[in-house]
């Protein structure tokens, strides 16, 4: 991502000197340490089975004067010592045992001292083995950044072969497995992401004071026989464009870890199909066996089940079971699951990559991921997530570093929504090939790291339908050298899907050209800058863009900062936002409030600039969407795919989310939302054409479309109907109307109402748009990596003069006895005038006016004439009611907040 510039290098690395210096004189606050450690692990004794280690106990080795021998002997005492889960960052599990203040508040992460995590820390865990005859491994990644490895006193590793986060480490430590009792113990290296190939947080958020040290994946003991199987997994190829049937291959590595020669039954099911051989292995040797449709006819599937994004199908999955055999006795099994689909991603004729899923060209809506700043793993926070992704009409998640846990891409599987994992910028991941950016340049040992790290992700996620290409490069391109490196271990992984050589208007010797561009912006720009098709305009593939600022509800924002910084700010644009970015060129939201206030009018205080914020990101993001989705079939330079940036952020942020730190949904939620709802009416503000969009799989005929003027007291300027319309699917659009350029009449500040309707008159679609015959003036020639200056803004201040609007409501609450809950509610424009009730929000609250979430509305920010009404409804979990009753709080621009009980 293109937002660290040498230009502003020195001011970054004297921030980062001052705020070690700050944290080195602050003095710490010290709290008495948590519950003890975790009980020890019990392993499963059964062939092939993997126990997770539930968990450790943590301490800075600046406290441990007892050597490692001691440290990690089983009956060590670890007397004040923390507990950490079974996936945790050093600071994650600080946090957990109290010893410092909530970080996501104000600036009290400032308070927890970067001195601390200088040192190396210990992870010491405990299992019992009741039969310590089998052999045993322990099995594991996830380690940031390295770490010195103990098992019952002996060291079995050392952090120059346990380093890197991805690397994958497996170690045979039969000989040292006693019956009952034994230690695994962990001296976990400081990380530094600018020095290690791990992880940081780039300009992302202000980064954590550990730089996430820890194990942050799970560590598995793996028993087994004299013959082991790894790295069991299927090659699929969907027969195209037919997809009538689809050949797998079955794969393994079979190795006997005994001294004697071994014969050894490979067996188990890939899908419907049986396979099965016999194979004899002398001492130590590991062979790999492989069973493909010649040999075995019934892997040659008809009529398979295909794997689909969410948008375009269903999600169907298959499973390979393997089980390797000595003497009739299990000796190690193996699972995985797979799916079956085609993906390609050729360049088309402007160079832009186009993706394919099973033959049918998408264009990719997607948006940055972020985890947890803490590399805090919650299944059910993720989950949330993910359905809010595809609640707003995505159907890609990229993850640019901070590659997630395997459960991650398993739901992205269920759920249907692709996935673009790669490496990051600005760190030592692009330290060789990126000049004056961040990141040093690599030594000799960080090339097997980097090998080591592509092989074990490439094997981790191959069997994923969600992920649809590997990114080896962000802002740049790797090297020859380090080019062939990952490509050929994602081949040896028997990789299937495009590998994409940068994020970046870039090129590789042997990928070719990336097919993308990242020509931002990353702050802020007006609605119609989407629409040219140059900078980050609507043509090609946009990897990383969006306006920048998404300033949260007043909710979340009194969640996240003090009164002091709440004042800051609306009345202070120059002033330097903690919450927003550690970057100089970030800091404030400078650009952001001009805007806002050129406008739409200088705020009156905080409740008037957070509505102004949500009535704009609103605008700005549907306005992102829409023009990328209208340019998407055009015959030259078509867009072909769009991240926004970013989805979410790992903590609690003004900037770059589409959803807030607490799943609260503001104006950036509900504006893609409303883009890409599956047939959707839209506005150019390029052209004033009125263009259908249709989402759906499936042509749409027999559609109205209506487009009316309104000025702002609600006076009707201009109206027209066009019947017959009827609209290709799969993204196809189609212009109805063009808007005439003069109205007679129209005010300065004004409403399009655009309404589409199906055959039954049946209301399909409803976009307003509040417009203004005042254009935003964009300098082009001053674009910079950033963002394109305004010069002059579109006025809109005359929604301030707008009068308030009556709206009532009814709603009634049902729960489906699975822990689900349905608020349904009316809403109602009972007004005699003509003023229309503009952007009418609905907040689901308790009785005490807390926000609850997360929540599905089927529709929200919604905007009524007189006598319009909607029905609207929200899906959550009935416990997250916490034993209130449900209560509705309605809120809009010009309509007085009012709360009103929804209980059934």
């Amino acid at each position: 991502m293109f937002r660290w510039l040498a230009l502003v290098r020195g001011a970054v690395a004297a921030l980062v000197a001052a705020g070690l210096i700050l944290g080195l004189t602050a003095g710490t606050t010290r709290a008495a340490p948590g519950a003890p450690g975790p009980r020890a692990t019990a392993v499963a004794a059964a062939p092939g089975s993997a126990t997770v280690l539930s968990g450790y106990a943590i301490q800075s080795t600046a406290k441990v004067a007892d050597p490692a021998a001691t440290v990690s002997s089983p009956g060590y005492p670890a007397a004040g010592w923390y507990p950490a889960g079974p996936r945790s960052t050093v600071l994650a599990a600080l946090l957990a045992a109290g010893v410092y203040p909530d970080p996501f508040y104000s600036t009290q992460q400032k308070q927890i001292p970067a001195a601390d995590f200088t040192v190396p820390w210990w992870y010491r865990s405990d299992f019992t083995v009741a039969d310590p005859s089998a052999r045993t491994y322990l099995d594991f990644s996830g380690v940031i950044s390295a770490a010195d490895v103990f098992v019952n006193g002996r060291q079995i590793a050392t952090a120059s072969t346990v380093a890197g986060t991805y690397t994958r480490h497996e170690l045979d430590v039969t000989d040292l497995i006693r019956a009952g009792a034994n230690t695994v113990a962990f001296r976990i290296q400081p990380n530094n992401p600018r020095k290690r190939l791990t992880m940081g947080w780039l300009d992302w958020l202000q980064p954590p004071p550990d730089e996430n040290m820890g194990i942050v994946r799970d560590v598995t003991v793996h028993r087994g026989g004299p013959v082991a199987l790894r790295d069991a997994h299927v090659v699929s190829a969907l027969a195209m464009p037919s997809m009538s049937s689809a050949d797998l291959t079955v794969k393994a590595r079979v190795r006997n870890d005994t001294s004697d020669t071994v014969t050894t039954t490979v067996s188990g099911t890939a899908g419907p199909a049986a396979v099965s051989r016999t194979l004899t292995l002398a001492p130590h040797e590991t062979s790999t066996v492989v069973f493909s449709p010649a040999d075995h006819p019934a892997l040659r599937l008809s009529a398979p089940r295909v794997w689909w994004p969410a948008s375009m199908g269903e999600q169907p999955m298959y499973g390979l079971e393997l089980t390797a055999t000595v003497n009739g006795t299990t000796s190690d099994t193996a699972q995985a699951s797979f799916a079956l689909r085609d993906v390609q991603a050729p360049l088309n004729a402007d160079g832009a990559r186009q993706y394919r899923i099973n033959g049918r060209p998408l264009l990719i809506k997607g948006a940055g991921w972020s985890p947890d700043e803490f590399l805090r793993w919650d299944r059910t926070y993720v989950e949330d997530r993910l359905r809010y992704a595809l609640d707003l009409g995505l159907n890609a998640l990229r993850l640019e570093g901070h590659i997630e846990p395997d459960e991650f891409f398993d739901l992205a599987d269920r759920y249907g929504i692709l996935t673009l994992p790669g490496w990051e910028c600005c760190d030592k991941w692009e330290g060789e090939v990126n000049g004056t950016e961040a990141g040093e340049r690599w030594d000799t040992p960080d090339y097997p790291v980097a090998k080591a790290s592509m092989a074990a992700e490439a094997a981790r996620l191959r069997h994923h339908p969600s992920v649809i290409s590997f990114l080896i490069g962000s802002d740049f391109a790797p090297n020859e050298e380090i080019e062939e490196m990952y490509v050929d271990a994602l081949k040896a992984a028997d990789w299937t899907t495009p590998v994409v050589p940068a994020a970046s208007d870039a090129s590789a010797p042997i990928t070719g050209s990336s097919g993308m561009k990242m020509t931002g912006p990353y702050d802020w720009v007006p609605p119609g800058y989407w629409y040219a098709k140059r900078e980050g305009g609507a043509t090609g593939f946009n990897s990383e863009t969006s306006a920048g600022p998404d300033i949260p509800t007043l909710d979340t924002l009194r969640r996240m900062m003090s009164p002091a910084e709440l004042e800051t700010l609306w009345k202070n644009p120059s002033a330097a936002q903690y919450h927003r970015s550690p970057s100089p060129t970030y800091a404030t939201l400078k650009l952001y409030n001009a805007a806002l206030a050129g406008r739409y009018g200088p705020p009156a205080g905080l409740e008037d600039y957070v509505r102004k914020a949500q009535l704009a990101q609103y605008e700005n993001v549907r306005a992102q969407f829409e023009a990328y989705a209208r340019n998407a079939k055009d015959a030259s330079r078509p867009s072909t795919g769009v991240i926004y940036w970013m989805f979410n952020s790992g903590w609690t942020s003004l900037q770059w989310q589409l959803v807030d730190r607490y799943l609260d949904q503001g104006g950036a939620y509900f504006g893609a939302k409303k883009a890409n709802e599956p047939l959707h009416i839209q506005y150019g503000y390029d052209n004033r054409a009125v263009t259908v969009v249709n989402n759906r799989t499936s042509a749409a005929s027999g559609l109205t479309a209506r487009v009316t003027l309104f000025g702002t007291d609600g006076t009707q300027r201009y109206d027209r109907t066009v019947t017959g319309v009827g609209v290709a699917g799969g993204g196809a659009s189609g212009t109805v109307l063009a808007v005439p350029a003069s109205v007679p009449g129209l005010t300065g500040t004004h409403l399009a109402r655009l309404l589409l309707t199906d055959a039954d008159g049946r209301e399909v679609s409803r976009n307003v748009y509040w417009l203004s015959t005042t254009a935003d003036v964009l300098d082009y020639t001053n674009s910079s990596w950033y963002h394109t200056p305004t010069t002059a803004y579109a006025d809109l201040t005359g929604l301030n003069s707008m009068r308030q609007a009556t709206v009532t409501a009814t709603a009634a609450t049902t729960a489906d006895g699975s822990g689900t809950s349905t608020t349904t509610v009316t809403v109602r424009n009972t007004g005699t005038g003509n003023t229309p009730a503009l952007l009418t929000d609905v907040h689901l609250v308790s009785a005490q006016g807390a926000p609850v979430l997360p929540v599905r509305w089927s529709d929200n920010q919604i905007s009524l004439w007189p006598g319009e009404s909607a029905t609207l409804t929200a899906a959550y979990r009935t416990g997250d009611l916490h034993g209130s009753a449900p209560h509705l709080r309605i809120s809009g621009w010009n309509t007085p907040a009012v709360t009103i009980p929804a209980a059934s």
